[in-house]
């Protein structure tokens, strides 16, 4: 009976279907790109090295001290910069400090070199004229003798006297005892009028100042021509 069929079958001529092609026959999908094929293990791949990172800096603490590194160069930046900042101040100071104390020091030394001495005489005349000499007594007794003889003309000098604040000031003719001089003097008793007589002399306008213990009141102005 096999034999009879295998005859049979052999006895028809081949056709397509007797040779059919190699692989799966019918309806399917076809090869995808390489790269569609990769992506997912790429994506993945990331993913696991991003979360891997981000797990080992924060058990690691390596954030944290990278963080603390950048604050620690900023402030230790920052004194720096104070420091340098506070020692050009302090060499200001001190060379503007020196600079004066040479100035002061180069002063007093001019000071004291330029000061002339004074001499044994005149410190001996200082030291002998009474305080008192030095003072303007303007309610001293001046007497203002007329020897010109020229009417009213003592009269018009004690007024004058009398406006530049001297209170007791009186105006006379020469007597018999007064002694008339060669020129226009005021004549002073004591030491301590000297000053009074000065201030007397500068306001009529008169050069000569006299000491003369002869006369009857403190200041005596005689007038001639």
């Amino acid at each position: 009976m096999a034999r009879k069929d295998t005859e049979q079958y052999q006895s028809y001529e081949k056709d397509a279907f007797d040779n059919p092609p190699e692989g799966p026959v019918g309806v399917h999908r076809g090869n995808r790109p390489m790269i569609v094929r990769v992506t997912p293990f790429i994506i993945v791949l990331v993913a696991a090295v991003a979360a891997g990172v981000l797990f080992w800096s924060i058990f690691s603490g390596e954030a944290a001290n990278m963080f603390n590194r950048r604050s620690e160069q900023t402030q230790t930046t920052a004194q720096t910069s104070q420091g340098s900042s506070s020692s050009s101040a302090d060499e200001s100071a001190s060379g503007t400090a020196s600079q004066s104390s040479q100035s002061a020091t180069a002063g007093e030394s001019t000071s004291a070199e330029g000061t002339p001495s004074q001499t044994p005489s005149e410190s001996e005349s200082a030291q002998s004229t009474p305080e008192e000499s030095q003072q303007i007594n303007t309610n001293a007794q001046i007497t203002v003798i007329n020897g010109t003889g020229v009417s009213g003309y003592a009269n018009d000098r004690a007024g004058v006297l009398q406006n530049q604040g001297f209170t007791n000031v009186s105006a006379a003719n020469p007597d018999a005892t007064t002694v008339l001089p060669a020129q226009t003097v005021v004549y002073y008793q004591n030491e301590a009028d000297l000053a009074t007589a000065q201030q007397v002399a500068n306001a009529l306008g008169i050069a000569t100042v006299e000491q003369s213990t002869s006369i009857g009141t403190p200041i005596q102005v005689v007038l001639m021509q």
